[in-house]
């Protein structure tokens, strides 16, 4: 130890008395990773450049070069090496212009796609169960095959040669030139979305270690809910149900709502949910069903009956975020126009400004609406509205059904993930897709009985299938695995058109995540329909327009939550998981006493923070609410015509950006007016 000492205190010694040389070398290190070229060498080069080619490619020529300038660096070349590369590369002809993108589309989509399919693959044993997830699993599902291409890209002057001839637009630009654009001239804009930040590829694989670890951490967080007991030392759940946190709990709690002992059962999950959120859960109940636990008292017994004593989980939840949030950071530094995540998450990812999302969410949590949804609920319930009553589940046909019932239905149909994968077509075709489409749709997907609660995962390349995740019982699909793959099959369904259908490669997806959640929750608000069950309700069509509202106003507070903690994280970046624990139970608290006490009438409720996505998926919960305003604009429109060919024809359309993707889709920019107003007259009709 004192040898190491003594050496750790040269070093220091050494680099506090920095001369000259050193302080060069410095300078040029930083050179090194900073931009080469100065101001007046780009302008230069751009002048070169336009004295060379056509006056019409002038605009082109100066976006480009400035791009290109602002991600080459002394190690890719001199200067001078530079415009040598511009003068060799730079493409003046249209057609040789369009020859070079299909070219670069091809080989991306052999490489973003078969990257992909490894990487699925080998995240198998943490997806599906195959049995206890050990240490070679995990190395081999955190491990990002695709980590080192954007370097490798840059190293062999693709990115350069890509950069160079497809100019960068602003989200602005996009949005105000977007509507006139061919499908060429977007693919070829998203062609120059491609290559504007250069990360170094340890920091890409940095971030898949830490997400895949989360990710695994959430994936096999189960509750035995038969070993919670109450009070009495009753237990009421069935021993052998196991659910997953947070969305199997909201799951049960939602259809308790006209069960025996709903009630009770609701206060005791949401007793779990709260010690989660304060990570006072004893560790021994995670996954583990040796153990009795009352929640409510946070005690812990054997199977005898004698109280144990227990370590909590020691904020293993939070450590997982700061994890996060850290590698993401990280990336900050090579991110000149967008310097923090939430910038490149918003701006960037889903081409929505976090500012205009915040206003869009506060608006709408703040509307009047709201307490008169509420009093409709509390009349309904017989009751005071609880925390919980979040999410109400009474606005939906099924919740005048047993559960039971369904799970006896879903169960007998599908007793196999293999029955499901079968009867996709057949599910597409009662949604009205002609039987080509079905059974091509259906022939892209492959169903998978999924350790963790459910997920989508789509292809990346046309040769390969989009993956369709839900849990899948020993007894067969229970009605909320069956709920869970229909919203996952409208993702499979959204990821096969917009791959298949769209007229350019680069154009494949969707303007962001939401879109492809509005989908889902269309699939999903007809599960009920695609088992043959018919609501003949007349007051239908006001009741889903209040669930849709109600849910939005849950999943609204819930991002809030979400994007404050990473305005605290970025204004405590040294924070430990102590530090951090405490800051969302704060803010969680913050806002709910902001928007929810006044309709709920208690303060300091937490419950917002028990989203798991907070924990794998860094800020994407807003994509849920933009989601569901999408999802009724979308419905409002389908209601006037053909479901399956206005599905089709929009989401054909690719990544365009949101605004102008919905004016396309519905002649109409996203907004959260339509659902307020709906839910005014089905307030004032259900009165």
């Amino acid at each position: 130890m004192k040898y190491i000492y003594i050496a750790i205190l040269f070093l220091t010694i050494a680099s506090c008395n920095s001369t000259d040389e050193n302080a060069d070398k410095s300078n040029q290190n930083k050179l090194q990773s900073n931009f080469l070229l100065s101001q007046d060498s780009v302008n230069q080069i751009t002048k070169d450049l336009m004295s060379r080619f056509d006056v019409s490619q002038s605009e082109r020529i100066e976006r480009c070069v400035k791009q290109t300038a602002s991600i080459w660096r002394a190690s890719d070349g001199t200067v001078e090496d530079f415009k040598i590369f511009c003068t060799e590369n730079f493409v003046d002809d249209e057609v040789k212009l369009s020859q070079l993108f299909e070219k670069l589309s091809r080989n991306f989509e052999i490489l973003n796609g078969n990257f992909n399919k490894i990487s699925v693959d080998l995240k198998l044993p943490l997806h599906i169960d195959y049995g206890e997830i050990t240490t070679v699993d995990m190395m081999f599902g955190s491990y990002e095959p695709s980590a080192h291409l954007h370097e490798d890209l840059y190293l062999n002057k693709v990115a350069f040669l890509v950069a160079l001839n497809f100019p960068m637009y602003s989200l602005k630009e996009k949005n105000d030139l977007g509507m006139s654009w061919t499908s060429q001239q977007w693919a070829y804009a998203r062609m120059g979305d491609m290559f504007v930040s250069r990360e170094p590829s340890e920091l890409a694989q940095k971030y898949a270690e830490v997400s895949t670890a989360a990710d695994a951490y959430i994936s096999d967080y189960n509750i035995y809910m038969g070993n919670l007991i109450n009070d009495k030392n009753e237990t009421l759940f069935p021993a052998e149900m196991k659910l997953i946190t947070h969305w199997g709990l909201r799951d049960e709690l939602k259809s308790n709502y006209n069960a025996e002992n709903g009630f009770e059962k609701q206060n005791m999950i949401y007793a779990v949910m709260k010690n989660i959120i304060s990570q006072e859960i004893p560790e021994n109940v995670i996954n583990n069903s040796e153990y009795k636990w009352n929640p409510t008292t946070n005690q812990l017994f054997d199977k005898t009956n004698k109280e144990v004593k227990f370590k909590p989980e020691a904020n293993v939840r939070y450590q997982h975020l700061l994890n996060s949030f850290h590698a993401l950071k990280a990336e900050d530094e090579y991110n000149e126009m967008y310097p923090n995540y939430p910038a490149r998450k918003f701006d960037v990812e889903m081409e929505i400004s976090q500012a205009e999302v915040e206003k869009l969410f506060i608006d709408f949590v703040s509307s009047p609406v709201v307490k008169d949804v509420a009093e409709i609920i509390k009349k309904r319930l017989g009751r005071d509205l609880q925390p919980f009553d979040i999410w109400y589940d009474g606005f939906k046909a099924r919740s005048s059904i047993n559960e039971e019932d369904l799970d006896k239905i879903t169960t007998t149909k599908y007793p196999s993930k293999i029955e499901f994968e079968n009867d996709l077509p057949n599910i597409l075709q009662k949604l009205g897709f002609d039987e080509g489409s079905a059974r091509f749709i259906s022939s892209k997907i492959t169903v998978d009985a999924s350790r963790g609660a459910g997920h989508a995962w789509g292809a990346e390349m046309k040769s390969d299938n989009a993956r369709l995740r839900t849990r899948v019982a020993e007894n067969g699909m229970n009605y909320k695995g069956y709920n869970i793959a229909i919203h996952e099959f409208g993702h499979n369904v959204e990821q096969t058109i917009s791959l298949h259908d769209v007229d350019y490669y680069m154009l494949r997806g969707v303007p962001n995540t939401a879109f492809t959640e509005a989908l889902a929750f269309v699939f999903q608000a007809k599960d009920l329909e695609l088992l043959g069950i018919k609501e003949t309700n007349t007051d239908k069509k006001y009741l889903e327009v209040l669930d849709n509202f109600w849910g939005a106003y849950e999943i609204m507070g819930v991002s809030l939550v979400d994007m404050n903690v990473w305005k605290w994280l970025y204004e405590n970046p040294e924070a430990s998981p102590e530090d951090l624990k405490n800051a969302v139970n704060k803010i969680a608290k913050d806002v709910w006493n902001e928007y929810y006490e006044p309709i709920f009438g208690m303060d300091d409720e937490p419950i917002l923070a028990v989203y798991s996505h907070m924990i794998d998926a860094p800020l994407y919960l807003s994509a849920y609410p933009i989601g569901q305003l999408i999802q009724f604009q979308l419905e409002q429109h389908f209601d006037k015509g053909d479901f399956a060919p206005e599905v089709m024809r929009m989401f054909k359309n690719g990544r365009l950006t949101p605004q102008v993707w919905m004016k396309k889709a519905v002649g109409a920019e996203l907004s959260a007016q339509p659902m307020t107003d709906a839910a005014k007259v089905a307030v004032e009709h259900l009165k």
